[in-house]
C-alpha cells in the first residue's frame, strides 16, 4: 500500500520545526528516522496531512558528554551510535542494545530520539533508557522541559511528549570505570522483534556488585524495570545461589501476555533464563573493565 497524500516539511532550524508542528500539531507527523513512521503511512495506520521531516536539523545530531552525561541529539542515527567507542565506555549497555535492532541498513538510517519517541514497549531502546534513567528533552512553544524516563513511557506507544513537542535530546548517565552490559533477546528471526528482551548492566567493586540496572522487553505495557532483581543482587558477588534467585524474582514478578507467538508461562521462563546469561556476561565485561582500568 500507499501512504494517503501529505504535505512534507522540511525546516532547517528547530525553532522553525517547533513553530510548523505547532501550527497543526492534530494533522502532523514529526518524521526522524522513519523506522517506524514509514511503515505506519504505508499501511494507512497513520494519516497525518503533514509530515516535519527533521533531517536538515544539524543541531540535533550533536554527541557530548557534560555533567556526567552522555547527550545525544534525537537525530543521531542508530548506527553512529552503534558503533561510537565513546559510547561503549560511557553507556555500555547503550550499545550492546543497538545491535538487535532490526538490520544495519534500517540502524543506518533509524534514529535513536525517532526509536525512543515511538515507546514501543518491545523495542530495545526504552527498556536501556527506563534501565539507566535516562533524561529526555523535549522543545515545544511553552520551551523545553527534562522528563525522567521513568515518567516518559506511559504505554504501548504513548509518550510524555505533548503533540506540540519534539524530542531534541536523551541523556544517558556516564557510568563508572568497573561496568559491563549485556542486552540479550529472543524473537522469531533475526532482527524481528522480540518476544522478550533482557538489559542487564553491572558495575563492581572488587567481586561486589555495587550497581546493577536490570529491564526487560515484550512484558508489559512499558519497559519494566526489574527493581526487586536489582535489591536482591546489589552489594553482593554473583554467584550460582545469586543467579537462580533474580531469575526466580524476575519470573515471579512479570506479567506478560499471551499472544499468537508465545504464551505467558513460555515468555515468563525465556526472560528468567535470559537474566541469567546476560546477568553473566555483564558481570564478566565488569571485571574486564576493572582489569583494564
Amino acid at each position: 500500500m500507499k501512504p494517503v497524500p501529505f504535505d512534507l516539511l522540511r525546516p532547517r532550524t528547530l525553532d522553525e520545526a517547533v513553530a510548523l508542528l505547532a501550527e497543526d500539531p492534530d494533522d502532523s507527523k514529526v518524521l526522524a528516522g522513519g523506522q517506524s513512521l514509514v511503515p505506519l503511512l504505508n499501511f494507512r495506520l497513520a494519516r497525518p496531512a503533514r509530515l516535519i521531516d527533521l533531517s536538515l536539523l544539524t543541531e540535533l545530531i550533536t554527541h557530548a558528554h557534560h555533567d556526567g552525561y552522555a547527550r545525544l541529539g534525537a537525530m543521531v542515527r542508530q548506527a553512529r551510535a552503534e558503533h561510537s567507542p565513546d559510547l561503549a565506555h560511557d553507556v555500555p549497555l547503550l550499545t550492546e542494545a543497538l545491535p538487535n535492532i532490526a538490520h544495519p541498513p534500517i540502524r543506518a538510517r533509524g534514529t535513536v530520539g525517532g526509536n525512543l519517541a515511538h515507546a514501543d514497549p518491545a523495542s530495545e531502546l526504552p527498556a536501556v533508557a527506563t534501565a539507566l534513567d535516562a533524561v529526555f528533552v523535549a522543545v515545544g512553544p511553552r520551551g523545553a522541559r527534562e522528563i525522567p524516563a521513568a515518567a516518559f513511557f506511559r504505554s504501548h506507544f504513548l509518550s510524555d511528549l505533548a503533540d506540540d513537542e519534539i524530542l531534541t535530546e536523551v541523556r544517558f548517565p556516564i557510568c563508572p570505570g568497573s561496568t559491563g552490559a549485556a542486552f540479550l533477546e529472543v524473537g522469531r528471526r533475526r532482527g524481528d522483534y522480540a518476544l522478550v528482551g533482557v538489559g542487564v548492566q553491572v558495575t563492581r567493586d572488587g567481586p561486589r556488585i555495587v550497581d546493577v540496572r536490570v529491564a526487560v522487553t515484550g512484558v508489559a505495557q512499558t519497559p519494566f524495570r526489574a527493581v526487586d532483581v536489582e535489591e536482591l543482587l546489589r552489594g553482593r558477588p554473583l554467584d550460582d545461589e545469586g543467579l537462580a534467585a533474580a531469575a526466580e524474582s524476575l519470573r515471579a514478578t512479570i506479567n506478560p501476555g499471551t499472544d499468537l507467538h508465545a504464551t505467558a508461562d513460555h515468555r515468563r521462563y525465556v526472560a528468567g533464563t535470559l537474566l541469567t546469561r546476560a546477568l553473566h556476561a555483564a558481570d564478566r565485561r565488569a571485571d574486564d573493565a576493572r582489569l583494564a582500568a
